[in-house]
């Protein structure tokens, strides 16, 4: 691990982060296995004088000692190649634009050309021999990192049968198969069909071979069920056709089952992704729609993280749940298909015609079922076979990290990270991410091994492993270092899909992380139209009005989609996530249309997503400047105050739409009010007293103290016992929220489910829980930002 020494005191950093006794692929400095890799000379010692200078010669020896024990300084090897580090080492401009010149475009190209040359499933052949690239290029003598390494893990990952494919068919009364849907994407690029391409398959969905009726459920989504039961639709025993959208992958599965549904197909409308268009001249590869024969693979896994060691890491020595225990798995067969095979199908149904919410652009009628219409393809007594022979398997996985120490705060991290795998080829999802990750990583590795730059805190880039399955390399890791990441993580930046398509930026944060995004994006010209910066085209696309600021691009709020879910939602840290993507007023996709399936190819992004590479170079610059800035800076760019906008909104949300319900139970806001009001007050304070230390010349002790409010802040939101039912989970501001009012989601979940419940139910003794949660927490966080000493 990382120690906190004072200065003058001899160390070799970074300590791997891999623990032991287990497989890591690791490369220290200094190492005595690797002895082509040395000590880097480019740093040179911090001796007490040079402290004594910084201080104004007002404290002694011992006093600095003291000091560099409370801000974590290391000494750092002998070397006089750059200026000796300064604690008040601070961003500088010219530094910045240098890097962002020198992220070529044409490099990125290339690095994603040879990332999705090949399939690179999560465990697969080819996902090691990335981890061996990445690896690779992080050792790299003059371009690589202090360190690199590949922690491995032992997880629960789901695969199809190669003995036994998964099938869908139509049979007959007499038990004929009268139609077979496809097991494979039909090969239009002549990559489609290689023997490392992955069948389409629901990953983690179990094997069984149901047969039944064929009912049209839109969606799959509870409410969508239960319209089909209101409306005297028999659903027990019966096969449901789904669409894409609406309800996460498994919980399609889930609400099945509550209605006796046997088994469940999903598939993509083209109406959802292609704006209507299906046929195969409108499609890829004439266009970047999907073709009629795509298929989106996905995982059916209820929780993030390993299905077997929830809030423990994966490793060979862990306790393991029973994987016929396991909660989280889909509880009856599923099986996707393209919408060819979809409008087969569908096309064919007899029964009430959908409602128009529910059609779509297969050409058609939508209509309900169950089962087939006389007049049609089939005989009207045939049913669905849905045949899934998928596996559980334990399989190795691993995470790639590559660091680069900081030359004054080490103890302080920023991480940039991006999942490695892909169900197929992966060229958008994910390998745009590691492409860029990869240029990033090579600027800033030259400029540290020439010695002419070194950040002020240290940045860990990550390549996690396994995200496809449910996040779980980048969960273990949260897991495996739970407390050294909480105490020493600055925040993290998540570049997964950098570019969905090259119209504009699109960004998802917590409130703190917003000015420094916005920073960034204002001096970094976009690609399209020329003439302006990101942020202003970024406006034009995305906007808010905003009580502080006026007009200013939207921030999204995060989810659970990408590797930012276990750092936002698990170890409170702020987070982020930076991407391109489509102007929504030109289209209705829900993604990019060739999402999860074997057509997300080199050539699709190169003649379709982004051509010339601008929009990756732009992401590029904007993740690298937001990188840089978090990692520089003397005072973090974290603006606590930001918070105060999603605090009010929530409270005025709760006032309009639940404070008479709740005075009906004797229940009052006053006190959320209140503690609203106080975060506010304290916020307001803090920013007075951060121009105030900026203006002047703050010893270090006072700027790492101020740092440490700006960085704590966000786990002051965390309540790990809020959310019972929802597995990592704690953050009382951005857990899911299945109410309808836009409001903090433990309260507004509380009021929907006591709704209909009477006084002094259990239900409305929740709600009153929730409430008091809020207030606790919104307490603890004004708290946290009051003066150290102010107890």
């Amino acid at each position: 691990m990382l120690l906190a020494l004072p200065a003058g005191c001899s160390l070799t950093l970074p300590a791997s982060w891999g623990p032991k006794g287990r497989a890591t692929h690791r490369v220290m400095v200094n190492s005595t296995r690797h002895p082509s890799i040395r000590s880097d000379p480019s740093l040179p010692r911090l001796h007490r004088m040079q402290w004594v200078k910084v201080l104004g010669g007002v404290v002694g020896a011992a006093a600095l000692v003291g000091l560099g024990i409370i801000l974590g300084h290391f000494a750092i090897p002998k070397g006089a190649d750059v200026p000796t580090p300064s604690v008040s080492q601070d961003l500088d401009l010219e530094t910045l634009e240098t890097i962002m010149q020198q992220l070529d475009a044409n490099k990125i190209r290339e690095n994603l050309r040879e990332l999705s040359r090949e399939p690179h499933l999560a465990s697969s052949p080819r996902d090691e021999a990335l981890v061996q690239l990445l690896l690779q290029r992080w050792q790299d003598p003059e371009s690589g990192l202090d360190s690199a390494e590949a922690p491995t893990y032992e997880v629960l990952l789901s695969f199809p049968s190669q003995e036994q494919p998964n099938l869908v068919t139509v049979v007959g009364p007499t038990g004929g198969v009268l139609f077979s849907c496809r097991q494979s994407e039909e090969n239009l690029t002549g990559e489609q069909a290689g023997p490392d391409v992955i069948p389409p398959y629901a990953a983690y969905a179990p094997p069984g071979t149901p047969q039944g009726l064929l009912v049209y459920a839109n969606h799959g989504t509870e409410e969508d069920f239960l319209s089909l039961y209101t409306q005297g639709i028999a659903l027990e025993g019966t096969i449901a056709l789904t669409r894409y959208g609406g309800a996460g992958r498994g919980a399609k599965a889930v609400n099945a089952a509550k209605y006796g549904v046997a088994g469940v197909l999903v598939y993509t409308d083209p109406a959802d992704i292609n704006d209507g268009q299906s046929s195969a001249n409108e499609t890829f590869p004439n266009s970047w729609g999907l073709p009629p024969s795509g298929v989106e693979r996905g995982s059916y896994f209820e929780y993030f993280g390993d299905p077997l060691t929830p809030y423990l890491p994966a490793n060979p020595s862990s306790f393991r749940l029973d994987p016929d225990d396991a909660p989280g798995f889909p509880p009856i067969p599923t099986q996707p298909i393209g919408f060819d095979d979809a409008k087969i199908l569908l096309c064919n149904l007899q029964g009430t015609v959908a409602p128009d919410a529910w059609q779509g652009a297969l050409g058609c009628d939508y209509k309900l079922g169950p089962g087939f219409r006389s007049d049609g393809d089939f005989p009207a007594d045939s049913q669905v076979n849905v045949s899934v022979h998928n596996r559980l398997e334990l399989r190795n996985s691993s995470n790639v990290l590559g660091i680069i120490r900081g030359a004054v705060e080490p103890d302080r991290y920023v991480l940039y990270g991006n999942h490695r795998d892909s169900w197929v080829h992966g060229a958008v999802d994910p390998s745009s991410g590691t492409a860029v990750i990869l240029e990033l990583s090579r600027v800033l590795g030259t400029l540290v091994k020439k010695g002419t730059w070194r950040p002020r805190r240290s940045i860990v880039f990550a390549s996690w492993g396994a995200e496809e399955f449910g996040l779980i390399g980048s969960t273990e890791f949260t897991e495996e270092f739970f407390s050294k990441l909480q105490e020493r993580t600055v925040a993290y930046i998540n570049v997964d899909i950098s570019v969905f398509a090259n119209a504009t930026l699109r960004a998802q944060g917590t409130p703190p992380v917003q000015s420094v995004i916005f920073a960034a994006a204002k001096q970094i010209p976009a690609p399209n139209p020329v003439g302006l910066s990101i942020y202003d085209n970024w406006i034009r696309h995305s906007n808010r009005s905003s009580a502080a600021y006026g007009l200013v691009p939207s921030l999204g709020t995060l989810g659970a989609g990408s590797d930012y879910a276990p750092f936002i939602h698990f170890l409170g840290i702020s987070s982020m996530d930076i991407a391109y993507t489509y102007d929504q007023s030109k289209t209705s996709a829900r993604i990019y249309p060739t999402y999860h399936t074997a057509f997300d190819t080199f050539g699709y992004v190169d003649k379709f997503v982004d051509p010339g590479f601008s929009s990756h170079q732009a992401v590029a610059r904007t993740a690298g400047s937001v990188l840089l800035r978090l990692s520089d800076s003397l005072f973090l760019p974290l603006n606590v105050s930001d918070y105060g906008e999603t605090l009010r909104s929530f409270l005025q949300a709760a006032q309009q739409n639940l404070e008479g319900l709740l005075e009906q139970h004797g229940i009052s806001l006053g006190p959320l009010v209140t503690a609203v009001e106080k975060f506010e007050g304290a916020a307001a304070a803090l920013d007075q007293h951060i121009s105030a230390l900026q203006k002047g010349s703050p010893d270090p002790l006072q700027v790492r103290m101020l740092n440490d409010q700006l960085m704590l802040l966000e786990r002051t939101f965390l309540n790990p016992r809020a959310f019972p039912e929802e597995r990592y989970y704690s953050h009382v501001l951005w857990a899911p929220r299945t109410g309808s009012v836009a409001t903090f989601p433990g309260l507004a979940n509380a009021c929907s489910r006591a709704m209909d419940t009477g006084l002094g139910s259990a239900a409305w003794a929740e709600v009153q829980r929730q409430l008091s949660i809020l207030v606790v927490a919104l307490e603890g966080a004004a708290a946290t930002l009051r003066p150290v000493a102010d107890l």
